[in-house]
């Protein structure tokens, strides 16, 4: 019982930081002056479509839920529990070793990039080492994982032939994907990397559960 109330305070910590650096991140966003769209409606609707922020949202909602139960049998939370840990944790991987250094931040601009990009991985990944909850994953469930990044992309890729910048040119919110500087090729074989890189991680992360210690909401 001790270490329920230990992970749900874990998970409800986490919930509540990442809540307040998308809303922290989303009224930046909204109140920005110039950047790659010219009104308020354009750079909130462009917020939510960055994978980071979409995987943010994911581990806010499932983290929270987790703090009020950490018991949840429903195949969609589990793989959407599992879509928001190795979703962030490769999104923070990915960021510190690639995007990092496209821009420099300061003051809540920074503050927010730290909790989406840096803090919120590691609570993720922290609180799913730490308490599991053990025993809710599955291969299925690793597989299911890739459902979300290839709608993510597919939605990405054809938002980018419609949607153009303040500068006239095709949108892609990273460079990896950015069908009018590399052409489609390119980009699929990027796409099909970061594909196989989730399925392999989420496949490694199903493993790696049944090895974690702890018996913290696991599944009769």
């Amino acid at each position: 019982m001790a270490n329920d109330r230990r992970a749900r305070a874990f998970f409800a910590a986490t919930c509540v930081l990442v809540s307040a650096g998308l809303i922290l991140q989303l009224v930046l966003s909204a109140t920005a002056h110039g950047g790659s769209f010219g009104t308020a409606r354009g750079r909130v609707f462009n917020f939510l479509c960055f994978f980071t922020v979409q995987s943010n949202i994911v581990v806010a909602i499932t983290t929270g839920m987790l703090a009020t139960r950490l018991v949840r049998p429903s195949t969609a939370f589990r793989t959407f529990r599992l879509v928001g840990v190795v979703a962030i944790v490769i999104t923070g991987v990915v960021f510190h070793i690639a995007l990092r250094d496209l821009r420099e931040l300061t003051g809540w601009d920074a503050a927010a990039d730290f909790i989406l990009h840096s803090a919120s991985p590691v609570l993720a990944a922290a609180g799913w080492l730490l308490f599991g909850p053990r025993g809710q994953v599955s291969a299925r469930t690793a597989r299911l994982t890739v459902i979300a990044p290839l709608c993510w992309l597919a939605f990405t890729l054809a938002r980018g032939t419609f949607v153009q910048d303040t500068s006239g040119r095709d949108y892609y919110p990273y460079p990896f994907i950015d069908a009018q500087q590399h052409g489609y090729l390119v980009v699929l074989v990027n796409v099909s990397v970061v594909a196989a890189l989730f399925l392999g991680v989420a496949t490694g992360a199903v493993a790696l559960d049944k090895r974690l210690p702890g018996e913290v909401g696991r599944a009769s």
